[in-house]
């Protein structure tokens, strides 16, 4: 049943901006939360489609003439690649796989950029043989791994990944710009100028400029002005001590959301300013042509997009605390086990009682660490067969999910205008035996 409704949620910094109140219910796209709960089952993830599309165009609004290119680990599949290659996007990836479902989906390898700190032979081939616009040059071995593999007629694009020094991130597991990490070469070590001299001695490589990633969920500029000043040294530095100009200055993604009301995602205004300014300015001083700009948003694009809807199974009470269980957890969504992410959780389809009483959400798979929300304030009349709605869902959850327990991944459904598309169906039983290379053996049940 699609809904038009005018009345926002109250803690829309969270939801998809298509979410109204519905009743006790939300709805998405026009669409209520708990319908689709009924129609496609849970786990499920909710994608608002239109949400997505206003975000690519908040992007390309506030950096005119800069290359954007999502950051595809974050979430993929052929539905929103197509969406990106309408908004005018490009794409990150970091495997052969990421790259064979882009260029599948019709994204042109001219607008893919490959990243990796340990690519294989394999990888390197299909991205020189689909055209990919730049490869990522992340340590010195590969540079001569992949000036040997390009054809004698061509030459590839390549640009350095460089590490400037500068910590940035919500959790020390996300953090890549610092040193002693396995991402990039050191400019304080040298090591970046090794690898940019090793680049420019290869005929069949052509090196267009610096890559630097400084970590993700980053709610504050500060952490890139303060890296564009090192960098735009170090192409100081390149150019008056080997005459060496780059034309390009790739500032990676990062870029932090809400997952809780009360947080500040990233300004996108406030930081194109402020990048382009400082940029400009640090230039000006080293009397640098300014580099073309390129920006790899993920998370800030989809991950606020996306809603996981779960079931109540089990409410369990011990002696200090009250676990609410659910039907998905650490295998559709691991962030909370790895980061300690902290999420919203809301009960939805129903009325729930004025009182509320502090919960533990977990899942339901064999781990004690399967928490999905430690001490969250549900209603105290939470029990089996409700819904809970997680927002803020759409990246680096579906995108890190496993079958731990052999239980299949969840699906994603697109919402827009009142109506759904399947963008990943329901991974099933049968899917996972699939993969089993013992076909002889009998899988009936005992």
């Amino acid at each position: 049943m699609s809904v038009t409704l005018a009345e926002p949620v109250v803690d829309a910094a969270v939801w998809p901006r298509s979410t109204r109140a519905h009743g006790s219910d939300l709805a998405v796209g026009g669409l209520p939360l708990a319908e689709l709960a009924e129609q496609f089952g849970t786990p499920l993830y909710v994608l608002d489609e239109q949400h997505v599309r206003d975000a690519c165009r908040a992007y390309r609004r506030a950096l005119p003439g800069v290359e954007i290119a999502y950051a595809a680990k974050a979430f993929l599949c052929r539905g929103l690649v197509r969406w990106l290659r309408e908004e005018g996007f490009g794409l990150d990836v970091c495997s052969a796989g990421e790259l064979a479902l882009a260029t599948s989906a019709g994204m042109p390898g001219e607008r893919i950029i490959l990243h990796g700190n340990a690519k294989s032979a394999d990888e390197l081939r299909a991205a020189l043989r689909l055209g990919v616009g730049r490869i990522v040059l992340d340590n010195p071995a590969e540079i001569a791994r992949l000036a040997a593999l390009v054809a004698p007629s061509r030459r590839q694009r390549v640009m350095v990944r460089v590490v400037p020094g500068i910590e940035a991130g919500a959790h020390h597991a996300i953090r890549t710009g610092g040193e002693d990490q396995k991402f990039g070469l050191s400019i304080a070590r040298g090591d970046a100028t090794d690898a940019v001299l090793r680049t420019v001695a290869q005929p069949h490589l052509e090196l267009t400029g610096l890559h630097c990633h400084l970590g993700s969920q980053i709610g504050s500029v500060r952490p890139w002005l303060a890296a564009i000043g090192t960098l735009v040294r170090f192409l100081a530095e390149l150019r008056d001590r080997h005459a060496i100009v780059l034309p390009e200055l790739n500032l990676g993604g990062g870029h932090g959301i809400a997952y809780r009301t009360g947080e500040h995602a990233l300004d996108i205004e406030s930081f194109a300013i402020d990048v382009r300014r400082q940029l400009a300015r640090q230039c000006a001083l080293y009397e640098l042509p300014v580099p073309r700009l390129i920006v790899e948003p993920g998370r800030a694009v989809t991950g606020p997009a996306g809603v996981a809807l779960y079931r109540v199974l089990v409410v369990k009470r011990t002696t200090h605390r009250v676990f609410v269980a659910v039907d998905g957890g650490m295998a559709d969504n691991p962030r909370p086990a790895l980061y300690g992410a902290r999420t919203t959780v809301r009960l939805v389809g129903r009325p729930g009682a004025a009182q509320t009483r502090r919960v533990t959400v977990v899942g339901r798979y064999c781990e004690s660490g399967d928490v999905l929300a430690p001490d969250v304030d549900l209603p105290d009349d939470i029990h089996p067969g409700d819904l809970l709605a997680i927002p803020a869902a759409g990246a680096y959850q579906q995108s890190m999910a496993s079958t731990y327990n052999l239980v299949g991944r969840p699906p994603v459904i697109a919402v827009h205008n009142g109506n759904t598309h399947t963008l990943l169906r329901r991974e099933t039983i049968e899917d996972l035996l699939r993969r089993d290379g013992d076909t002889d053996t009998d899988t009936s049940a005992t």
